[in-house]
């Protein structure tokens, strides 16, 4: 079975080698239609402590490393890269 990877919003750092990763998730209300927010709290392990709250995150799903961590962070996302500029001969 495939193992689960989200991407999600590091809300804390301060555990030692783990951190809180806030993902959201949008889904369609059933009964009003409307599209709602939905976002919970994992506990992933991150074995250099190398993230900081308020990066963006990828974690990969594990075997229990404790009671509340069954993830493992694999990568960071950057979110504020910027496209390469592209000369045009004009």
């Amino acid at each position: 079975m495939p193992k689960r990877v989200l991407t999600g919003l590091v809300v804390s750092d301060k555990g030692e080698k783990t951190v809180v990763v806030n993902v959201e998730r949008k889904v369609k209300h059933p009964l009003y239609g409307k599209i709602i927010r939905r976002s919970k709290k994992y506990h992933a392990h991150d074995e250099a402590n190398e993230y900081k709250a308020g990066e963006t995150v990828r974690i990969e799903e594990t075997a229990p490393i404790s009671k509340l961590k069954t993830w493992k962070v694999i990568a960071r996302v950057n979110t504020h890269v910027s496209p390469e500029r592209v000369e045009i001969d004009g």
